[in-house]
């Protein structure tokens, strides 16, 4: 493969010393080293993946690098999002990102995008950049980035990680299969838990995205064999990379038809999920404004005034066992989603349900309050039980237990 990069640009005797390391490589070499200062990489997030993207991607001369994200530090980040710390928790994290990409390599420029990526905005965005590298972790983004990419004829380095599990390609359609050639629909809304629910090794978004930063690098000078047409799976707990081929579907509807004919959709439906938390999918408007689809809510503070009443209010926590270990609220039935889930598929599939014993203890006959982390598992698990015939009162609790936590009882752990 011809590297993306031709343009050089020359280096200081500051920027020699710094990259000394890469210029006797005979690999990269003084003008390969100038091709990377010529060249720009447009991370999609600054969280997992992004934070070891940024900083070795900033440390290795890349000359600009776009960062993509709206969300600010939180101390749950820390465990695996290491381009931020203590000091930068409630900051914007294309902020402290920056903050540590300066600090490590002054001769970078950073460009700070503050906003989600949409329809509207990707292609603008994605135009002025060599590369996309995609480090989100949800399905309408990462069908978005394709389709974006493949429209603008760019590369989109691939990654996604969950517990203990990453994968890594290259998608680029110019010379081999997109996204869409392995994944061509979406997988059902709740099937595949996020990190948020299903957890993550803290180390394992180092490994795949120092590996992405390797991939893009690779394209970027033209060497080596780049992950075009494969995808590598690794398994943190077996130390173990497989690798497998990716053929590029003729009838792809994105990479099989011109580029220019590529139009990019409403994802969020395509996906029937949300792509991020200011998102405004699952709801309608009237009158121009914006309303909640019906599902019946009650806020924390509802709630408390409802037990401290003594009234017996049925509480269904859905959440994982290892997060009832963290923080609970008493009394409460506990249930874990995909159990309730799997009843659900059974019932609609004809089969006497695998957890007949799960339905049994959910009662049809009263008003059940659904609570989970956030609010988002709980109203999926409100789904479930009406697709299996439940006509009773479901309530969702509006912002899960971390509401509980932040506005009834600070003294509670939070995750």
């Amino acid at each position: 493969m011809q590297p993306l990069i031709n343009e050089t640009v020359a280096l200081s005797n500051e920027e020699v010393r710094r990259y000394s390391r890469h210029l006797i490589m005979p690999e990269v070499g003084l003008e390969g080293q100038q091709k990377l200062k010529a060249s720009s990489i447009l991370l999609i997030g600054t969280g997992g993946l992004g934070s070891p993207l940024a900083l070795y991607l900033a440390a290795a001369g890349i000359g600009r690098i776009g960062l993509v994200d709206y969300d600010v530090v939180d101390e749950s980040n820390l465990q695996r999002q290491i381009i931020h710390g203590q000091s930068t928790v409630g900051v914007l994290k294309i902020d402290s990102a920056e903050q540590r990409m300066r600090d490590l390599n002054p001769f970078v420029q950073v460009d700070k995008y503050n906003v989600p990526l949409t329809s509207e905005n990707a292609l603008e965005l994605f135009a002025p950049y060599d590369v996309i590298i995609d480090g989100t972790d949800n399905f309408p983004t990462r069908y978005l980035v394709n389709d974006a990419c493949v429209k603008l004829g760019k590369p989109n380095v691939y990654g996604s990680i969950f517990r203990f599990e990453g994968q890594l390609s290259v998608f680029y359609a110019n010379e081999g299969p997109c996204y869409r050639c392995m994944f061509p629909t979406p997988p059902p809304p709740g099937l595949v838990p996020s990190c948020a629910e299903g957890g993550v090794l803290g180390i394992l978004p180092g490994t795949i995205g120092t590996l992405q930063a390797t991939e893009a690098i690779k394209l970027l000078l033209g060497i080596g064999e780049p992950m075009i047409g494969r995808m590598l799976l690794y398994d943190a707990l077996e130390m173990s990379f497989t690798k497998i081929r990716i053929r590029k579907d003729p009838n792809c509807p994105v990479c099989g038809i011109p580029a220019e004919k590529v139009e990019l959709i409403d994802y969020e439906q395509f996906c029937g999920m949300p792509a991020h938390d200011k998102s405004e999918f699952g709801k309608t408007t009237q009158n121009g404004h914006v309303e909640e689809k019906v599902m019946s809510e009650i806020t924390v503070v509802e709630l408390k005034a409802r037990l401290d009443s003594g009234e017996d209010v049925l509480i269904l926590d859905v959440r994982n066992p290892q997060e009832w270990e963290i923080s609970a609220l008493d009394g409460s039935l506990r249930i874990p989603k995909p159990q309730i889930e799997a009843a659900m598929n059974d019932v609609l599939a004809g089969r006497k349900p695998r957890e007949a014993t799960v339905l049994a203890q959910i009662p049809t006959d009263r008003e059940i309050i659904v609570q989970c982390r956030s609010g988002a598992r709980s109203a999926d698990s409100i789904k479930f039980l009406r697709n299996v015939g439940y006509k009773n009162e479901l309530v969702n609790l509006k912002g899960g237990i971390l509401a509980w936590a932040r506005e009834i009882d600070p003294e509670m752990a939070t995750y």
